[in-house]
């Protein structure tokens, strides 16, 4: 008797992934590949579409021919700011324009002058000013920089729906998708913005639908439903969403630290978007404030500069455990000693100085400092919400001294962190189950482990 399986396609900028659940969401297949990019007719590097299209397709129905696994159902967790741009006989009409791309600044400027002030436009689309990652503005740049491919667009599809069209072949739009800083969507009136109707792109942004959707399909004479798509930051929120019963924050830690707040207000103040805050959306098309902070970047240029500097293997780092007296020994008159790359820090000194005897004295005090701005982050997306609670999930949840010093910074909230890899692929697979998670769904699932605050 064949195994009873979800499947998610989990596509990321690098890595491409299928992943299959059993029916308690535990992974029993996964395949990767990675892709060279393409160029858009400028040269600038992109996905390559042709290339993912055909993987997806060949993949999946390699799976289906081994008829190892029954696919009840199939769902899609992809990046976000991205548009696939589909003609009127259905095949794409243009390249996946990446969203890294610089903006052209005419076109840019006259957007402005016509649907700005800035700060206001911003605090509207909970977006701050980002040139193509504000996808849709990609759509009002082909308007005028291309108006002859524009017109050749039938629809504009988000990445994760375009992937579900594939197998569908019915264009839809959903909240996830359009939420995510694309500055497509008025908070307040929980609509698309003026802007949206007012230049026509609305003709080419189809039906929204819950993100919970799907469709109960007939796929090579295989019966399965198939969701709709989920963006992959909003998709890693699910599991924390459907098993917790108190409010919460996540920080997905990684090349970027991004806190999420999926209790916020949903409209953002002149502050948080001077700080560098966006709006994501949840499954129900509420806002969720997210705070984002390079933590790992800069931590991957500081310590190859620690490690040449103290002359120790590049992987020292990683055996450093919290020290109490070390701790005490910096903080007795502390003062910040590192020059950030990557970070903007009113308080960081114009060059960095060493004065430590060893590593773990310099990497405590480098830690130190980025927990310090990681805290700061944190608040700023906590803003005045009531939260007791608090997840890290990603690279630095098993950081020992990230951890215990955010404990003792963020007390008395309830730190626990997760080591699940899988998060957007299984918040994709949960999405369109009926099935409801007990609270012991995170601790068997991901490992959950709870933090007590140090004393210090």
């Amino acid at each position: 008797m064949k195994q009873k399986v979800t499947a998610v396609f989990d596509i990321g900028k690098t890595n491409k992934k299928i992943f299959l659940f059993d029916e308690n969401f535990q992974e029993v297949h996964k395949e990767y590949i990675r892709f060279d990019e393409t160029v858009d007719e400028d040269g600038y590097p992109c996905e390559d579409i042709d290339k993912l299209k055909t993987w997806i397709v060949d993949t999946f129905d390699n799976i289906l021919k081994a008829d190892k696994y029954e696919i009840t159902s199939l769902n899609f967790s992809t990046y976000g700011a991205s548009f696939v741009h589909i003609g009127y006989d259905g095949e794409v009409v243009a390249p996946l324009y990446n969203y890294t791309k610089p903006y052209d600044a005419n076109i840019e400027a006259k957007f402005y002058r016509k649907y700005g002030p800035i700060a206001k436009f911003c605090q509207e689309t909970g977006s701050s000013k980002l040139g193509n990652l504000n996808s849709g503005l990609q759509i009002y740049l082909l308007k005028y920089q291309q108006p002859e491919l524009f017109k050749k667009i039938k629809y504009s599809l988000h990445l994760p729906q375009f992937v579900s069209y594939l197998f569908t072949g019915i264009p839809l739009s959903e909240y996830t998708s359009i939420g995510c800083h694309t500055a497509l969507w008025d908070y307040k009136k929980q609509d698309y913005h003026r802007w949206v109707y007012e230049e026509g792109i609305h003709e080419k942004l189809p039906a929204i639908v819950p993100t919970e959707s799907s469709i109960n399909m007939n796929y090579k004479g295989h019966k399965m439903k198939i969701g709709v798509g989920i963006h992959d930051s909003s998709s890693a929120l699910v599991p924390y969403l459907r098993s917790s019963k108190k409010p919460f924050l996540l920080v997905s830690t990684g090349t970027w630290a991004i806190t999420l707040n999926p209790f916020s207000d949903g409209i953002l103040s002149a502050t948080d978007l001077k700080a560098d805050c966006q709006n994501n959306m949840r499954i129900n098309g509420e806002a969720v404030k997210a705070a984002r902070l390079f933590l790992g970047n800069e931590y991957k240029l500081q310590i190859a500069k620690l490690t040449d500097h103290y002359k120790v293997p590049h992987e020292t780092h990683r055996t450093v455990k919290f020290s109490k007296r070390i701790f005490k020994k910096l903080n007795e008159n502390f003062k910040p000693h590192f020059a950030w790359e990557s970070l903007k820090d009113s308080a960081a000194p114009k060059k960095t100085t060493l004065p430590f005897e060893t590593f773990e004295e310099a990497y405590h005090q480098m830690m130190q400092e980025l927990v310090n701005l990681q805290v700061k982050n944190i608040d700023m997306a906590k803003g005045k919400a009531k939260l007791e609670r608090i997840y890290i999930d990603g690279g630095f949840s098993d950081n020992d001294i990230y951890i215990k010093l955010l404990s003792h910074y963020l007390s008395p909230m309830e730190l626990k962190t997760t080591d699940s890899s899988l998060g957007s692929a299984l918040g994709a697979a949960i999405a369109i189950s009926d099935v409801t998670l007990n609270p012991k769904f995170l601790k068997k699932n991901y490992s959950l482990k709870k933090h007590k605050p140090v004393k210090l």
